[in-house]
């Protein structure tokens, strides 16, 4: 659940928003759904689960007072995405954002994998990010409404990671979208952007991704200067920023938000944290007696 007093925006921020969030549900999905519906948004939660789905609308409604649309939406069906989408605008009478959030992944050498399991890494996340983009946006160029997608990758999208190929490669195409559809369809007042979260620990994917036997052998936190995992309203603001029209000249970034985890791993000498200052003393002497 999302504290209210948490969300940095003003109560109305999202009033005049109609927003579909793909696997929306669960997990991250379910608390940008309830952030947004906070701050005045018509929320459509979408995923395969319609039970599920039903379930987070009513307790998101009843909690934020606003009424949010569960619908039944597999992503890699694009007669399903059209008929979510027309029961959305039915509803609604309109849509305005598009956030792309339901995803697949596994964590598994790469020469383990079939072909059909990459496929369905791939098949929810490329291509049911690919297949609610084009459904909607050209709703909005035939209908010319201003438009906004957010898409949630990943910070491997850009750098690429060992064990979890078939999500880098979608998640880097859903990037690679994002980017050159922010210059195509300026032109239709359409804005695309992405945000690539860091470890935000969610029940069931998390529990999935990071089973018990391989979570006790390491302490993810060490990998994050901040020192802890991201909490859901740090998400659900930033989300809620590019959303709404406080961020209407921004479009085309990749919004990063991991306590600094991907920047350790990036630099060359990062690894020298583990060094104690008395040691940084023995090691300073040695320098300077290796000058001399």
């Amino acid at each position: 659940m999302i504290e209210k007093e948490k969300l940095m925006l003003r109560d109305d921020a999202l009033q005049n928003e109609v927003i579909i969030i793909t696997g929306g549900g669960t997990g991250l999905g379910r608390s940008m759904a309830e952030g947004f519906s906070h701050l005045g948004a018509k929320v459509s939660i979408w995923g395969r689960r319609l039970d599920v789905l039903q379930k987070t609308a009513e307790e998101i409604s009843t909690l934020t007072g606003k009424e949010v649309l569960a619908v039944a939406c597999d992503v890699r069906n694009t007669d399903e995405i059209d008929s979510a989408l027309a029961e959305v605008i039915k509803t609604f009478g309109t849509v305005t954002g598009l956030v792309n959030n339901a995803a697949g992944n596994f964590i598994s050498p790469t020469e383990r994998l079939s072909p059909r399991a990459f496929d369905i890494v791939l098949d929810i996340v490329l291509k049911g990010g690919k297949n609610c983009i084009l459904a909607i946006g050209k709703y909005w160029i035939k209908e010319k409404i201003k438009g906004n997608v957010l898409s949630i990758t990943t910070t491997y999208a850009s750098t690429g990671s060992g064990y979890v190929v078939p999500s880098a490669a979608a998640k880097a195409g859903m990037l690679a979208i994002t980017r050159s559809l922010a210059v195509e369809w300026a032109k239709y007042s359409i804005r695309f952007n992405t945000i690539s979260p860091g470890p935000f620990p969610t029940k069931g994917a998390w529990d999935r991704l990071f089973p018990e036997a391989i979570a006790k052998r390491f302490d993810f936190t060490k990998k994050i200067p901040l020192g802890r995992v991201g909490n859901h309203h740090e998400l659900a603001n930033l989300a809620s920023y590019i959303m709404s029209d406080y961020s209407s000249f921004m479009t085309g970034e990749e919004l990063i938000i991991d306590g600094g985890e991907w920047l350790k791993g990036a630099g060359e000498f990062n690894f020298l944290d583990i060094i104690k200052p008395e040691e940084w003393d023995e090691l300073e002497k040695i320098v300077r007696k290796a000058k001399s």
